[in-house]
């Protein structure tokens, strides 16, 4: 993304420098003082142009940078709530996405912390509540074992504040498992429009 922000100020700044060359060179070139006029003229309003782009981008890029710390902090919180207080949040927030949810948690729920339905569907969800390690391709593995008997009219969801290891991601390739990260999990988040997570 940085890079990509990088690479547009290079061009705009590129073009900026264009326009001042295409003055300098109609100044040059046109000894009619009407025609170096026009040339100066058209110079000058490519010159604005140029600097309003710039500044709609210093915007945006301003914006970005805001909204990139504002994520960061809510992973922070997601990751510092309880396991419990975790799977709670995440069965609001699927209530807000209109799912009717029940939380199971505990010792002895099977691997399911969340049931979700919708539309006559059921949604399996497991949470994850990690700060720093990965979720394995065991743990998604053991997820699937535990749900593959449910799934004739389900779906599953492992959900997660951090990421999933390579080999996980393929094995839930040909699975009907949705693996959500951090910063998917961010996306359900906004399209939920819950705008503060619970502090610790």
């Amino acid at each position: 993304m940085r890079k990509k922000q990088a690479d547009k100020l290079v061009d705009e700044l590129g073009k900026l420098f264009g326009a001042v060359v295409f003055i300098a060179f109609g100044m040059y070139y046109f000894s009619n003082k009407t025609k170096m006029w026009i040339v100066i003229v058209s110079g000058l309003l490519f010159f604005i142009l140029i600097a309003v782009a710039i500044v709609v981008f210093q915007k945006r890029r301003f914006r970005d940078i805001f909204n990139w710390h504002s994520d960061r902090d809510t992973l922070n919180k997601l990751k510092n709530l309880h396991p419990d207080e975790f799977e709670s949040f995440i069965s609001d927030l699927f209530g807000k996405l209109g799912f009717r949810t029940e939380t199971v948690g505990g010792s002895n729920d099977g691997g399911i912390d969340v049931i979700a339905v919708k539309d006559g569907k059921k949604h399996l969800i497991q949470c994850k509540k990690l700060i720093t390690r990965q979720v394995s391709v065991g743990d998604v593995r053991d997820f699937y074992g535990a749900i593959v008997d449910n799934l004739a009219n389900a779906k599953g969801y492992f959900i997660t504040t951090n990421k999933f290891t390579l080999e996980a991601e393929r094995f839930a390739e040909d699975k009907p498992i949705e693996l959500i990260d951090g910063y998917r999990l961010l996306e359900y988040i906004n399209q939920a429009k819950i705008k503060e997570v619970p502090d610790t």
